[in-house]
């Protein structure tokens, strides 16, 4: 499961100026369009070049719950590609990202400090270098683990040392994650 990789993408569409389509017919349309063929889409979603065709002339309406969730995820994994880019622009120059999370934080800092990890709910606002950094990583097909280790830095320098303002030799280990939530 990519908690990070789909939390990502999940704040990314809510840029969308549109709503993908709706149905299976449009959706195996769009696809069409945009893989520019019908064979292209069966490989893609592992259905016949017929099945495709028959999406596209609405003789089949319902597809199967398995198959309806790939076509779904292929058409917005392709939506507003420029809308997409533009809000990843920018989260990473000018607007940051904010990140909404429930796990164990755990630190390693001085003697006599208490570093028990402990459960958390942090709302972070993080500044576009870390934006940044999490798309890129995203983008070169980093696994969650880099993901999350991009996130705890800048939990750890925004949030626990307050942008050097305090705790200069606090460590953050971020695990046990039970929820992220991206927002641009």
């Amino acid at each position: 499961m990519n908690m990070f990789g789909d939390g990502l993408d999940k704040a990314v569409q809510r840029a969308f100026t549109r709503p993908i389509p709706k149905t299976a017919g449009a959706q195996m349309r769009y696809l069409v369009r945009q893989l520019k063929g019908t064979r292209a889409v069966a490989d893609l979603l592992g259905v016949t070049q017929r099945t495709v065709e028959r999406y596209v002339k609405d003789q089949i309406k319902h597809p199967r719950k398995e198959l309806a969730a790939r076509l779904e995820s292929e058409v917005k994994s392709r939506w507003q590609p420029q809308i997409r880019k533009k809000a990843k622009q920018e989260a990473a120059t000018t607007g940051g990202i904010v990140i909404d999370t429930r796990a164990r934080f755990g630190y390693t800092a001085a003697p006599g400090t208490t570093d028990d990890a402990r459960l958390r709910h942090l709302t972070v606002a993080l500044p576009p270098t870390y934006a940044a950094r999490l798309f890129d990583a995203r983008e070169q097909g980093a696994p969650d683990l880099r993901l999350q280790q991009i996130a705890a830095e800048g939990l750890q320098e925004i949030y626990f040392r307050d942008g050097g303002h305090r705790a200069a030799g606090l460590l953050v280990e971020y695990t046990d994650l039970e929820h992220i939530e991206f927002d641009l």
